[in-house]
């Protein structure tokens, strides 16, 4: 079934870093409000953390309402991490997950220290600078320091078929924290480019499924 992987984080499996970004499902019917088609799509998506080589009873996900807080992840949650819209973790085996279609979902890696996070940032996410406080938060419980950082940026929507520039608002910050620009990647894409392959809240009216992004680190 459709997903994808960047290069940039493919470069760090070496480390143990395993990741993935799930595109749309041909056979799903995702013509419904976003609990039914999360719903509908839970099994897929639980597949994927199975092949990508983790317990898919570890997959951690956020609630996602569009804010700024992260949340420290040690252990499996019972539910989706209630207010947040970021996952870190140092933990291996966890696999992080968060639900995007047209906001940005960004992956961080930790190349020296093995921490890892997933964030949900679309215009008020990135307004409220979560990117930020997610690397801000990784230095202060994991010791993560800018040089050993890798930030992958996701389809997401773009001008000009979006008002809000907020990939650049995402980069931005990722550079303001004195990651090295080499080390900071945007695909580029735009979600509403190809709906036959992408999830887009804003063309399909909200009644769209979503992409699932990935990322752990192997135990």
């Amino acid at each position: 079934m459709p997903s994808m992987t960047f290069p940039a984080l493919d470069a760090l499996a070496g480390g143990g870093f395993v990741h993935r970004f799930t595109l749309r499902h041909p056979d799903i019917d995702v013509n419904a409000e976003r609990a039914v088609v999360v719903e509908r799509l839970w099994a897929w998506h639980r597949q994927q953390a199975a092949e990508m080589g983790f317990d898919p009873n570890n997959l951690c996900i956020a609630e996602q309402v569009h804010g700024s807080e992260v949340a420290v992840i040690e252990k499996v949650p019972e539910k989706p991490v209630p207010g947040t819209d970021g996952l870190i973790t140092c933990v291996p085996g966890l696999v992080l997950g968060i639900y995007v279609a047209d906001c940005g979902a960004v992956f961080i890696a930790d190349s020296r220290t093995g921490a890892c996070g997933l964030l949900h940032s679309g215009k008020k996410g990135s307004e409220l600078g979560i990117t930020a406080r997610a690397l801000n938060l990784m230095a202060e419980r994991f010791g993560s320091k800018p040089e050993d950082l890798h930030v992958q940026l996701a389809p997401c929507i773009r001008p000009p078929a979006y008002e809000i520039d907020f990939a650049a608002q995402i980069r931005q910050n990722a550079l303001d924290f004195g990651i090295p620009a080499a080390q900071v990647h945007d695909c580029g894409i735009c979600t509403s480019s190809d709906t036959s392959r992408y999830y887009s809240y804003r063309l399909e009216k909200g009644r769209t499924g979503r992409m699932l992004a990935l990322l752990g680190r192997k135990a």
